[in-house]
């Protein structure tokens, strides 16, 4: 894909691209096992890749989502479209940086954004704290299976993503996800949970971030096309090993759904089209009975919208099933003690809390706070990320602005719900009006 988009800025292309590209690197290596000095080795040889491709590029570690602000997680509206005249006045801009960028001798270059031996903005890549490296060796081994570690990276690499593009200024968000690796995702959400949000996680552009658009520029192409574009225009490649490199088949639903579209590819070679044309039928759609809007509830992780709203739904039912039977407590002994003889009858644990108890003990006891993080953090979540977060032995060592986020979530919903009665609500009319 790198190659393809300088193929696209050089000025001996048909049609030349008209916008200012970066390259954003994640480094996954303290989530994946590897050493130091690994880590460095493979850092080295991309930083020479992305210098020598001459676009401006950014190197982040997966441990900086520990020092992520929580309006990462926010939706924030995205600016409305621009006219003809505002088309023509961003190409006249484009070209005018060029100018100033030195581009009129680099019309050889295959990137027409630096010069040759010119510096990147990005400065001297740091390693990450001790402190944060060891946070997130933590997370993921609290996590037991490798489908929940895969999702979890999957989610806070996003996050990352995400931050660094609004902290640079990109609206958009270019990923390389090809027509196979799409084709095994459509089937590996849909044995997740998340069949609710197929069209967002597999469609060629993902507006679930509201200001940051995600695009799937390469989701025409097969991984067979891929390796053989690399092989004969010797793209030069930086393999690293993921969290699921050497895993057996069964290791996980990705691992698994991965080796079953393969070994079917291989044998039935429309397969991976078929499942293909498959997810572009899908439609981007508020769910029935409901207008679109940002300000409806979004789950905390993956950002889309909640599907555990109804109570009459099979998905609500089994989130809820997943949030409550964790949090039952065993049975008191002292509930079935027999009466002494002779001495007063032992009060039970259901004696005890449902014998005279008056209004104030009832708000009392409503006004208590639950303990712990789990409570506030999955009913914030969708169906799908709630079962993922059963792996979880903990959700302590989740980063900050994760947790930081659920509770201002949770406290935000429990004062709308006291001043509810305060509040005035549109009519069925209006509703039908606004659906309209």
């Amino acid at each position: 894909m790198l190659w393809q988009v300088l193929e696209g800025l050089s000025r001996n292309s048909a049609k030349q691209l008209r916008f200012l590209p970066g390259v954003v690197y994640v480094e996954e290596g303290a989530a994946c096992g590897r050493s130091p000095e690994d880590r460095a080795e493979t850092l080295a040889e991309v930083q020479a890749t992305l210098h020598s491709a001459g676009l401006p590029w950014h190197s982040v570690a997966l441990e900086e989502v520990f020092g992520l602000p929580p309006s990462v997680l926010r939706h924030l509206s995205q600016e409305p479209a621009a006219g003809d005249g505002a088309y023509k006045e961003a190409v006249n801009g484009f070209i005018q940086r060029q100018q100033v960028l030195g581009t009129q001798g680099a019309s050889d270059s295959p990137s027409p954004v630096l010069r040759e031996g010119q510096p990147s903005p990005q400065g001297p890549v740091r390693p990450p704290p001790a402190a944060q490296t060891e946070a997130l060796v933590r997370l993921f081994s609290s996590v037991r299976t490798l489908t929940a570690k895969e999702e979890l990276l999957q989610t806070l690499r996003t996050h990352l993503l995400l931050h660094v593009a609004r902290t640079h200024g990109y609206s958009k968000v270019m990923m390389g996800d090809s027509c196979t690796r799409l084709a095994i995702k459509l089937l590996t959400n849909l044995a997740l949970g998340r069949g609710a949000f197929l069209a967002w996680d597999t469609g060629f552009s993902d507006e679930r971030h509201g200001d940051v658009v995600v695009v799937r520029p390469m989701r025409e192409h097969t991984l067979k096309e891929v390796a053989f574009y690399n092989r004969l225009f010797t793209v030069p490649t930086v393999l690293t090993p993921t969290i699921s490199t050497k895993a057996p088949e069964k290791a996980s639903i990705h691992r698994l759904m991965e080796a079953f579209v393969l070994q079917l590819q291989a044998q039935f070679p429309s397969t991976v089209s078929t499942v293909y044309r498959t997810s572009e039928k899908l439609v981007k759609a508020p769910r029935a009975g409901q207008a679109p809007s940002h300000s409806s509830p979004h789950c905390l992780l993956c950002l889309c919208t909640l599907d555990v709203d109804c109570a009459d739904s099979a998905t609500a039912f089994g989130a809820q099933a997943t949030l409550v039977l964790p949090q039952r407590q065993p049975p008191n002994p002292q509930a079935e003690m027999p009466t002494a003889p002779g001495g007063p009858p032992a009060l039970g644990r259901d004696q005890s809390c449902c014998r005279e108890t008056g209004p104030s003990q009832r708000a009392h006891l409503s006004s208590l706070p639950r303990e712990g993080p789990r409570p506030h953090v999955l009913e914030q979540l969708c169906y799908g990320c709630r079962v993922n977060m059963k792996d979880l032995s903990s959700l302590d060592p989740l980063p900050p602005y994760i947790l930081s986020e659920a509770q201002l979530r949770s406290h935000r919903a429990q004062v709308t719900q006291e001043i509810q009665e305060f509040l005035i609500e549109d009519s069925e009319e209006e509703l039908e009006t606004g659906l309209s």
